[in-house]
């Protein structure tokens, strides 16, 4: 058979081929690389890549210098303890400035147990922070099925609803949180919804993210990614919803709006506090200024009296993906300032843990540790 040599040749009968489009599980550290393929007259082989020493030093995350990073860190520990076991093999990372310590965390656990894992990452961010940390890099599309994602947020309340988007990755977010999830149909308050039996999808914050209700810390709003076409109409939209303070999200290093991942623009939208209450099932204010909902939206009338406000957002001609995770997460982290972790579990439950170490203390420690030492070598060798 003729060839060129810019033509890509496949041979289907090819072993080693076939194993790279079905052999999905990784083994000894090597990832199959089924979509590139070889030019004509060359060996076929695995892709790999040997991280640069600039990308190694990267991968390290520095320790914390305040008490807020100290305590991302104690959450972040504290939840891939309890959560990245040993037998997970697809593992979703998020993103968020708590995610560093996540990756780092499991980057601990060993390369023995880590390289027959694959890591799923929710955008750039927590892509670089795979590839870095020299972690096999996957992609949902090839594991639509993960065994854990963990993540950070932006706010969460006492049911575990939480705000996600304020970096823009929601959308990706949600997509893998929903893939660690086992989700199965119910009828609630005359409303068909979605409700998670098992789940695998964990938060892990800050003390000041940890709230009793959404939009009383996080005052940015609701994050929507909307198609560039529609926003405008989206925003108008959004006003008579009740919310009228929405805004196209701006850059601050570039002119123009803020352009997701996936190419689409984001909304933020803040709303009155009782419509944040539970927003899965929310009554609308009656002191909103707008017009019955029915009147508006038609499609809406078989919700019964308690309409979702998730689902009036996303019911929105050209939004993409709300910023709104209800009743997805297993369990919430949150580090304190005083060393311990608080856990809100799905069930309700709080608990209280008290890490075994902080990592500020521990550099603390060991500064007065050292000092100590210099102090008593200093008094043994005067006269």
């Amino acid at each position: 058979m003729l060839s060129s040599p810019l033509i890509p040749v496949v041979q289907l009968d090819d072993p080693a081929y076939v194993a790279s489009l079905y052999g999905r599980t990784p083994s000894d550290g090597v990832y199959p690389q089924p979509l590139r393929q070889t030019l004509a007259g060359q060996t076929s082989q695995y892709i790999t890549s040997t991280p640069s020493p600039l990308a190694a030093q990267q991968s390290k995350v520095p320790p914390p210098t305040s008490a807020v990073e100290a305590s991302k860190r104690l959450a972040a520990w504290t939840a891939v303890d309890r959560h990245i076991l040993p037998e997970h093999k697809v593992i979703g990372i998020g993103s968020g400035s708590t995610v560093p310590y996540v990756v780092e965390r499991i980057v601990a656990q060993g390369k023995a147990v880590n390289k027959d894992r694959v890591f799923i990452p929710t955008g750039f961010q927590s892509k670089e922070l795979i590839v870095n940390a020299e972690l096999l890099l996957g992609d949902v599309d090839q594991y639509p099925v993960i065994d854990v994602t963990i993540d950070g947020a932006d706010e969460v309340d006492h049911d575990l609803n939480c705000i996600k988007g304020g970096g823009g990755c929601h959308l990706r977010e949600k997509v893998l949180a929903e893939a660690a999830d086992t989700y199965v149909p119910t009828i609630e308050r005359s409303a068909m919804i979605m409700r998670s039996t098992d789940y695998s999808f964990v938060l892990v914050a800050d003390y000041r993210k940890n709230s009793k209700v959404l939009g009383t810390m996080f005052k940015q709003g609701i994050p929507i990614e909307v198609v560039p076409f529609a926003y405008t109409k989206i925003l108008q939209n959004l006003h008579l919803l009740g919310s009228p303070r929405a805004v196209l999200r701006m850059a601050k290093a570039k002119a123009g709006p803020v352009v997701s991942d996936n190419g689409n623009f984001i909304i933020d939208a803040p709303f009155p506090e009782e419509m944040m209450q539970d927003p899965y099932t929310v009554r609308p204010s009656p002191s909103l200024p707008f017009p019955p909902f029915p009147l508006i939206f038609p499609m809406l009338t078989g919700l019964g009296e308690h309409t979702q406000l998730l689902t009036r957002i996303k019911m929105l001609t050209g939004v993409v993906e709300v910023g709104l995770f209800c009743h997805m997460a297993k369990a919430a982290y949150f580090g304190n300032q005083d060393g311990s972790v608080t856990i809100k579990w799905h069930d309700g439950r709080v608990e209280q843990v008290q890490a075994d170490k902080s990592p500020l203390a521990e550099k603390s420690q060991a500064e007065a540790l050292g000092a100590a030492v210099a102090k008593l070598s200093a008094s043994t060798l005067a006269p």
